[in-house]
């Protein structure tokens, strides 16, 4: 089993500014889930979106606020703090402070599949 470090992985560009660094996972969906870290800059939001499967996503650095649709306003996330989208539950988060919101994220799926809003 290889130990990976935070800059082994591919990475790819999000709109907006921030990063997406894949660990654990590739395009031909040899592996049960996709695992990677996120990198958003000051002010970045990843708009209302869902997944068909559940993801989980832990606070590695930075301040954010989170919003997962039934459960009322946005709360405010940071280091050490996990959030958990259930399959196809709408969900969004934004980074608030003035450094990089990094976040370290499982998809329970082979491949990362995002649905937008409209």
């Amino acid at each position: 089993m290889p130990i990976l470090g935070p800059d082994d992985g591919r990475c790819e560009q999000f709109r907006g500014g921030a990063t997406y660094r894949t660990l654990v996972g590739d395009d031909e969906g040899s592996t049960p889930l996709r695992a990677g870290i996120q990198t958003s800059p000051p002010g970045y939001d990843t708009g209302v979106h869902a997944h068909p499967y559940l993801e989980i996503v832990t606070v590695l650095a930075g301040e954010g606020e989170a919003w997962i649709d039934g459960e009322g306003e946005p709360k405010p996330i940071g280091a050490g703090d996990t959030m958990v989208f259930p399959p196809e539950v709408r969900h969004r988060f934004r980074a608030t402070g003035d450094a990089d919101l990094v976040t370290y994220g499982v998809h329970a799926s082979p491949e990362r599949i995002v649905r937008r809003d409209g």
